[in-house]
């Protein structure tokens, strides 16, 4: 026992824990009293402002909104439905959307809709050209190597034909140069998903 405190009393004191309660002064605000709600608070909650996104985030904060099936789904739907295109020499359509992977998505933010996607295409084409005046039928395919949300003005185009061992060299690169020229209805199509993607 040291000045007066026990040993036993000084280790019941480390253990234990204070805290802290401020006093109610005449300077302090008074503590707040639960109000029951009226029906016409109810009535005037509901009227409020809409939010973006889920009921859950009425702040509006990040949520994110995986669009992907729909996305892919849609430029399928829209390319194949591109037609046939006429040339001088044929005529070719696209016949299948081969490979349409990439990511789209609504991001909902600070109570805002942003929507993005990255894709990249590769579309069959079968065509018909005459040659020397002997109709060939070609196949061959379109690549679209990386496409994004914003950026269709720099969209790029490979082409490419099937083995196609009966054609000349010269045929060939007139084939690929027609072939080139579904750049411009692709993109139109890619501009239309955009705006609608846009709309979700």
């Amino acid at each position: 026992m040291e000045g007066g405190v026990s040993v036993e009393e000084e280790e019941k004191e480390s253990m234990s824990y204070r805290y802290w309660v401020r006093e109610a002064t005449g300077e302090a605000a008074p503590a707040p009293v639960p109000r029951k709600l009226t029906p016409q608070d109810v009535v005037s909650d509901s009227r409020s402002p809409a939010t973006l996104g889920s009921v859950w985030n009425k702040a509006g904060t990040w949520e994110e909104k995986n669009l992907n099936k729909w996305a892919s789904d849609r430029i399928q739907e829209l390319l194949t439905s591109i037609g046939s295109l006429e040339f001088n020499g044929g005529c070719a359509e696209i016949s299948e959307v081969s490979n349409c992977s990439g990511d789209a998505f609504l991001v909902t933010v600070r109570n805002k809709k942003r929507v993005g996607y990255t894709y990249e295409l590769k579309l069959r084409i079968k065509g018909e050209w005459t040659i020397k005046e002997e109709k060939k039928k070609v196949k061959g395919h379109l690549e679209i190597p990386e496409f994004s949300f914003g950026e269709l003005d720099d969209l790029q185009m490979d082409v490419g034909l099937s083995e196609e061992k009966d054609l000349l060299q010269q045929d060939k690169q007139q084939i690929c140069k027609d072939l080139k020229q579904f750049l411009h209805p692709v993109r139109e199509k890619l501009r239309q998903f955009e705006e609608e993607l846009k709309d979700r």
